[in-house]
């Protein structure tokens, strides 16, 4: 085989390598990307319910939040 020819398969290599972990590295960014959104959803939520209980304690389990605790 001549040099030529083993340097473009060489190169053929090194490209289907890169190729894979780039579909590699873009599983995971898709992946993070949906987790990112699902937790921004949760935190949304949880902000949403404690504004709520901010606003109306009694919705709470009962407890005001600004309640002294009974060791004071």
């Amino acid at each position: 085989m001549s040099d030529f020819q083993e340097q473009l398969i060489e190169l053929q290599t090194r490209v289907a390598y890169q190729e894979d972990t780039l579909a590699q590295l873009n599983d995971v960014i898709a992946r993070q990307d949906a987790e990112l959104i699902q937790l921004k959803q949760q935190l949304r939520l949880i902000a949403q319910r404690l504004d709520e209980l901010s606003r109306n304690p009694a919705q709470g389990d009962g407890e005001v939040m600004d309640e002294r605790p009974p060791h004071y």
